[in-house]
């Protein structure tokens, strides 16, 4: 059974770095989030390693993890959302100490996707993969990235449908910064295989692919278990984002993933649009789409709205959802089914 929590107005929000923290001549910038967020009648709550970085993480791993799992037992705050991602969420797992967390909701991306991924695996409850807090500064946000607050205020029971975007950004240019953060400058195209008409439906679940695909063979990441006992054989929706990979290693991490039982009772799988997908020789990104639909023979959307180019939905792990592809725009519903 998934347990959803429900966001609430008025909410408090928690603002911990598992991963990353950030350095002193950024503190503006999660300043401007605060305030956007306190603005919109959230109340912000920060803990201290959100304003430390050093040797690529806030704190060492078990500060991180006591001030996460303070955060999550903590009644008084309802939603947690990290600054941003990193690179050592990973190093937090071993401490953190699930059979104690209540439904609460978590959103991020990037690293922050490890700890969701790990999450709604191990208790069963939904996570948020979607925007982090600094993208939320700015005086407003793109259609797209503001369905975050109505995604995660859905009622058990309840569905909530959103589309892929109108636009999304290219390139970042921090030099020129626009009222809703982004530049929304490129025509958003999702990509069908086999074909450019698709309809998938299961459970969904995923992240950033370079990081989640480090609890394979881990006691955090058994998808096995996890369809057996909590979906119920129920099929799966993969979702992955591409952030640093060459096409070998991202095909390398689709066949462990294979060979590691999570595309068993798979029902497709959906890829974000990448900022990397560099081609080893000449094996480009879309022959590894080519050779993963060959080996499964589940259909594949590609350059959907995930990750590290954004604007991105806002995807719950655990959530069912009808995923439609038609003519290059996308439709995804999701159903808070226990």
């Amino acid at each position: 059974m998934i347990r959803y929590p429900v966001l609430k107005e008025g909410a408090t929000i928690g603002v911990t770095a598992p991963s990353s923290g950030v350095p002193k001549d950024l503190h503006d910038l999660v300043k401007a989030a605060c305030e956007r967020m306190e603005e919109r009648g959230f109340r912000v709550v920060c803990g201290e390693t959100v304003w430390t970085q050093e040797k690529a993480k806030s704190s060492e791993a078990k500060k991180r993890a006591t001030e996460l799992q303070a955060m999550m037992e903590d009644d008084a705050i309802d939603l947690m959302i990290p600054p941003w991602g990193g690179q050592l969420l990973i190093e937090v797992l071993q401490f953190l100490d699930f059979e104690q967390w209540e439904p609460k909701w978590i959103l991020g991306y990037s690293d922050t996707s490890l700890l969701l991924l790990a999450i709604t695996l191990n208790t069963g409850i939904a996570t948020a993969h979607g925007t982090n807090l600094v993208d939320l500064r700015g005086e407003y946000s793109d259609d797209t990235t503001a369905m975050w607050q109505p995604v995660l205020s859905t009622k058990i029971g309840d569905s909530i449908v959103q589309h892929s975007s109108k636009k999304y950004q290219k390139e970042w240019d921090f030099e020129r910064p626009t009222p809703c953060v982004f530049h929304l400058t490129e025509k958003t195209k999702w990509q069908g295989v086999p074909k450019q008409t698709l309809s998938i439906n299961g459970r969904l679940l995923g992240g950033c692919i370079d990081v989640i695909r480090h609890l394979i063979g881990t006691p955090y990441g058994d998808v096995t278990r996890f369809q057996a006992d909590v979906i119920k054989g129920a099929p799966i929706i993969w979702f992955f984002e591409n952030c640093e990979l060459t096409t070998t290693d991202l095909r390398r991490t689709l066949v462990q993933m294979k060979l590691a039982g999570w595309f068993d009772h798979c029902s497709g799988i959906m890829f974000g649009r990448s900022p990397t997908n560099t081609p080893v020789e000449d094996y480009t990104v879309d022959d590894v789409f080519r050779d993963l639909y060959e080996e499964l023979k589940v259909p594949l959307m590609t350059d959907i709205d995930c990750g590290h180019v954004p604007p991105q939905l806002t995807l719950i792990n655990g959530a069912y959802a009808e995923v439609k592809l038609n003519d290059g725009k996308g439709i995804v519903t999701q159903f808070f089914k226990e």
